[in-house]
């Protein structure tokens, strides 16, 4: 299966190196829950989709399954 289109949108901050140390770090954990979290979303919205909705998408449901079971950290 091609790479998952569950990508979180980067947050735009165009001068994030004159942060100080600690509000980088923030940055850094709040963008990575927001991608769990959308990875999360996303493969349940997947698992609930039926057989002839997933080949609408161009999914077998083998291919639906297997990402749908992936746990939100591994991409």
């Amino acid at each position: 299966m091609a790479r998952s289109q569950l990508t979180a949108p980067t947050l735009i901050l165009s001068n994030v190196q004159y942060l100080p140390p600690v509000s980088r770090i923030a940055v850094a954990i709040a963008q990575t829950v927001l991608t769990w979290d959308m990875r999360r979303n996303g493969r349940r919205a997947l698992k609930s989709l039926d057989a002839h909705l997933l080949r609408d998408i161009g999914l077998s449901t083998q291919d639906a399954g297997s990402e749908a079971e992936k746990p939100f950290w591994r991409d």
